[in-house]
């Protein structure tokens, strides 16, 4: 779309420039402008919600914005958090998926936290919520740090 954007106003000044009145025929036609850049597609990078609740730690629960590429908006530690998603893909787990219910976990309590990631991960819808009610959740949690603070 945004190719198509670009070639349409190069085109479309192009036929001005031809179009142009007689009296700018004497200096000759106008110059073609420079070719305008391909904006880069956001669909393909990385706009997450964090939402952390009950951590036990004030400063790590709230809502923060993470953007990737550059890393930055409000999360305490952005650009470490960009650097764990981008490991994520060579991983062989899918970190957003939710535990399996045939997954045999321990029957640990890892305490109260909650959070719940929102946005968009290298182009990919992302909806999950995580808690730390057992050995299955509290590993899901915490191969999401610093994305997700680290809690006791």
């Amino acid at each position: 779309m945004m190719r198509r954007l670009a070639l349409t106003a190069l085109v479309s000044l192009a036929a001005l420039s031809a179009a142009a009145p007689a009296a700018t025929a004497v200096a000759g036609p106008l110059p073609l402008p420079v070719p305008l850049p391909v904006l880069q597609n956001d669909d393909e990078g990385t706009h997450l919600t964090v939402v952390v609740s009950g951590s036990g730690d004030p400063a790590a629960d709230g809502t923060y914005e993470l953007d990737c590429e550059p890393a930055g908006g409000s999360h305490p530690v952005a650009q470490q958090a960009c650097d764990r998603l981008a490991q994520l893909p060579g991983e062989s787990a899918d970190p957003f998926a939710p535990v399996s219910r045939a997954a045999m976990c321990t029957q640990q309590f890892g305490g109260p936290a909650t959070a719940r990631i929102t946005g968009t991960w290298q182009g990919r819808s992302i909806d999950s919520a995580f808690d730390r009610t057992n050995g299955c959740e509290i590993g899901r949690w915490n191969s999401l740090r610093p994305v997700l603070p680290n809690v006791r």
